[in-house]
């Protein structure tokens, strides 16, 4: 390790085993103790008295904050997403980010398959219905859900999480699995075979239509009225992604239209979701603040692998997991 001193600056209290890990490397840590993320001004003030980064997703790693801090060294991500982070300009300015992929997969693919039962049986909008002291007798015609077996389930995004969804309906309910990539996914079409579709065709085809695409310039806002248009009107929506890649305005009337079925959301667009969001009211929507990850096991592997990726950066020069590689080639 560099007998220097380096300054790792922790936008968040992320879980202990991460920051221990650093520490016992010869880091020197700081962690910001705030619950809610730091202002721009905050962020960059704290980051230039350091050499190395560990960010959550909620801090705005643009261009603006780059070009100010540009002495960074290293960025990690404790988080698998990036769209917060301007990977482009880093690569610019030479310096490499590393995200946390794979590890929270399972927790991720649990919420979206969560989110599909809850839907289609409506278990948020009939728990409030107790609350509320609305349960009273039986009534064969009222609240009827959907039933999920042998349904086809679309997947928007193809990749780690979208493959551990495709395996729990395919072993729940025996559900046909189509999928939307830019890039065909052999491995996952022999494992379980799926069959990759044009958009329009998943669009028309999907029972349920599961996203798990990142967000970039391609996907933001595409599913929209004219998406959802396309879609069966007994179809359920899940987003566990990122909620800027539906257009929630949209949503909402295409809910409220009966153009498609339901919605599962782990994302929103903006996030928090404001309380009197009408898709909150709604009785085959069901609505959470963005827990993918939020499992004692996943966070945990989370803090370790955004660590990891400074440890062995300033041990060898690498990152294990790096979003520009290019760079460390420099």
């Amino acid at each position: 390790m560099n007998s220097r001193v380096i300054n790792v600056l922790v936008t968040r209290d992320i879980p202990e085993i991460g920051v221990e890990m650093l520490r016992k490397e010869g880091f020197n840590v700081t962690v910001m103790g705030y619950d809610k993320p730091l202002t721009a001004e905050e962020l960059k003030d704290a980051a230039l008295k350091n050499n190395a980064l560990l960010c959550l997703s909620a801090d705005k790693i643009n261009a603006s904050f780059l070009k100010e801090c540009k002495h960074l060294e290293v960025i990690s991500q404790f988080a698998v997403g990036y769209d917060n982070v301007d990977v482009a300009e880093a690569t610019k300015l030479g310096i490499p980010v590393g995200n946390t992929p794979e590890v929270l997969s399972d927790a991720t693919a649990d919420i979206a398959f969560g989110l599909m039962m809850a839907v289609s049986r409506k278990f948020f909008h009939l728990h409030k219905t107790i609350a509320k002291g609305e349960w009273s007798y039986f009534q064969p015609k009222k609240n009827l859900g959907i039933e999920l077996k042998n349904k086809t389930l679309g997947i928007f995004g193809l990749g780690r999480i979208g493959i551990e969804m495709a395996k729990r309906c395919k072993g729940a309910y025996n559900m046909s699995v189509i999928y939307h990539n830019r890039n065909r996914n052999e491995n996952a079409e022999k494992e379980l075979n799926a069959k990759w579709v044009s958009f329009d065709e998943l669009l028309q085809q999907s029972d349920v239509l599961s996203v798990h695409s990142v967000l970039s310039e391609e996907t933001k806002g595409i599913f929209n009225t004219n998406t959802f248009g396309k879609m069966k009107s007994n179809a359920i929506f899940i987003n566990t992604s990122r909620g800027g890649v539906h257009n929630e305005p949209d949503l909402i009337e295409a809910l409220n239209s009966k153009i498609i079925w339901g919605a599962g959301l782990d994302v929103t667009n903006p996030e928090p979701m404001r309380a009197d969001n009408p898709l909150l009211s709604m009785e085959n929507v069901a609505v959470l603040p963005h827990i993918g990850s939020g499992t004692v096991e996943a966070r945990n592997a989370m803090s370790q692998l955004a660590a990891e990726n400074i440890i062995e950066f300033y041990r060898n020069g690498t990152l294990p997991h790096c979003l520009n590689r290019e760079v460390l080639k420099k």
